[in-house]
């Protein structure tokens, strides 16, 4: 009786304390340490894909940005000059390290069709460290 006692409250122990303990410490193994917002994601709106993929080619090329996505209609309601007006636009989705985010906004202001374009990021607080590493990979310390 005392066995089966003292084997309960082991596997108690283990079910309660020991046992999490590795769960936890498994998942932080795999999932890698990464810095908040060392990376960053920009969104840039733009008249047309083909406008995207100018600006997208450019960005990957010069190293500004490791990928751009192009989501090709969006339909942007704002208010210009005092009217509203509704728009439909091309979305990109432009991951870059946070450190490149000034010379990444610069690049598209010099090359927008815009006279006032939208150019916002926000940083990547958590994500597949592989897919952020790669990130850090293809585009260098600013």
């Amino acid at each position: 009786m005392l066995m089966n006692l003292n084997r309960n409250y082991v596997f108690t122990i283990y079910l309660t304390i020991i046992r999490p303990c590795l769960v936890a410490s498994q998942a932080n193994m795999s999932s890698g340490s990464i810095d908040a917002d060392k990376y960053s994601v920009a969104y840039v709106t733009v008249p047309s894909t083909d406008v995207g993929k100018t600006i997208g080619h450019g960005l990957v090329k010069n190293k500004l940005a490791a990928c751009v996505n192009i989501v090709p209609q969006v339909t942007s309601i704002y208010e210009w000059k005092g009217e509203i007006n509704e728009d439909s636009e091309a979305l990109l989705m432009i991951k870059t390290r946070t450190s490149m985010v000034d010379k990444l906004t610069e690049y598209v202001r010099s090359n927008h069709p815009y006279e006032v374009c939208e150019v916002i990021s926000l940083p990547i607080k958590n994500g597949n460290p592989p897919y952020l590493k790669w990130i850090g990979d293809t585009v260098p310390e600013n």
